[in-house]
């Protein structure tokens, strides 16, 4: 298999690092396979644009509790309580909450790519925007561990459990 690629597509954002925790990067890497995050932006919850709630032109309103991953149920107060705590990290860092949700993926020389889904020109361009900021000061990561490490949000466990 010399000089073939071998990546995993594997779901992981800043609301659910079970990949992270479960040392499935680490196997990887370990055995020279990449991971391609898909989702990375948890289906728009880590662009900010269901911080005050589900809007009008939005995937969740217009499909409600048929849309397959992301549900109105999971705009928990808790959940709620990380995007905000995220938002404001980024605006602290000059960045979009979706930037920094996809820097925080590509810091890490395990994650060899993100697959992002922009549905309009203007989202691809900040998404790209990422790229100027990967570095996170310790203090930066301890806040994310400290009050997102149980996030925990899992946009196809249901699919998965049937």
């Amino acid at each position: 298999m010399e000089n073939s690629a071998v990546n995993s597509s594997t779901f992981v954002h800043l609301l659910n690092r079970w990949v992270d925790k479960s040392g499935l990067l680490d196997t990887l890497q370990n055995n020279g396979v990449g991971c391609i995050a898909f989702t990375p932006l948890a289906q728009g919850l880590l662009t900010g644009k269901y911080l005050n709630g589900i809007p009008q032109d939005s995937r969740m309103h217009r499909e409600g509790n048929k849309v397959r991953g992301l549900t109105p149920k999971m705009l928990t107060e808790a959940n709620l309580n990380s995007l905000r705590l995220l938002h404001e990290m980024a605006q602290q860092r000059g960045q979009s909450m979706a930037q920094m949700a996809l820097s925080w993926l590509l810091k890490d020389e395990r994650v060899t790519s993100v697959l992002i889904g922009a549905s309009r020109a203007e989202q691809l361009e900040e998404n790209v925007q990422a790229l100027n900021n990967l570095t996170f000061s310790t203090e930066e990561l301890a806040q994310i561990d400290q009050h997102i490490a149980d996030g925990e949000l899992n946009l196809w466990q249901a699919s998965s459990d049937k």
